[in-house]
């Protein structure tokens, strides 16, 4: 490989490496029925999976981080969503494909996520993903999550490669903004939850992507 060719490729977990809806978005289902209120067809809910349990509780409850009744009602859904973590979670069609091309090619690959530690390890485990991975670092793993550039610098630190030569691949406007304050050229998903803000074709990624395995064109 050229020395000034791609190094690495880290990935955003939720609507990037893997469609994690089916068990978010049952998570949050639980929490409604539980309160009394209508579950959400899935479809409603997939645009708000990247943010998480803000975005999960801001879709079904209409609640912001600063409502009294967030902090228990984020509690209870991340109960539930534990016990549930792996059910429905599978990677994206084309993604494990393109983590064979990536190893075939000496490519070194990981996660970067701002799901809590205590969710992503285990998720990566039960897609026997940990053993193959360069970098696993979540939210909780740096002093600032993304959009801040620490998390994808310490997947670097972690990986041994600069972020010049790393990719970084993200279905949401902070990955884009993560990779560029990192120095890292930024990949749009254009498969994933893409979220309810600005457009894609607004981001400035470097390219964008309308399957997994288009990524090697970009390598």
């Amino acid at each position: 490989m050229p020395e000034d060719g791609v190094r690495a490729v880290f990935f955003d977990l939720d609507g990037t490496l893997a469609d994690t809806a089916p068990d978010l978005g049952g998570a949050l289902n639980e929490l409604l029925v539980e309160v009394g209120r209508p579950q959400l067809a899935m479809a409603a809910l997939r645009p708000y999976v990247s943010a998480g349990t803000r975005g999960m509780l801001g879709i079904g409850f209409g609640l912001t981080p600063d409502h009294a009744d967030y902090p228990d009602l984020a509690r209870r859904f991340l109960e539930l969503y534990a016990a549930r973590l792996c059910f429905g979670t599978r990677l994206f069609d084309g993604m494990a494909a393109l983590l064979r091309q990536l190893e075939d090619r000496g490519i070194l690959w990981g996660v970067v996520t701002n799901k809590p530690a205590r969710f992503t390890e285990p998720l990566m485990d039960c897609l026997l993903l940990t053993e193959r991975m360069a970098a696993i670092v979540s939210g909780d793993s740096a002093p600032k999550p993304k959009p801040a550039p620490d998390t994808l610098l310490l997947a670097c630190e972690k990986a041994g490669v600069p972020p010049r030569l790393t990719l970084y691949v993200g279905d949401d406007l902070r990955d884009i903004q993560a990779a560029h304050a990192a120095g890292m050229r930024a990949i749009a998903a254009g498969w994933g939850y893409l979220g309810d803000g600005q457009p894609i074709s607004e981001w400035r990624a470097d390219a964008t992507i309308a399957a997994p395995l288009e990524l090697l064109d970009l390598l």
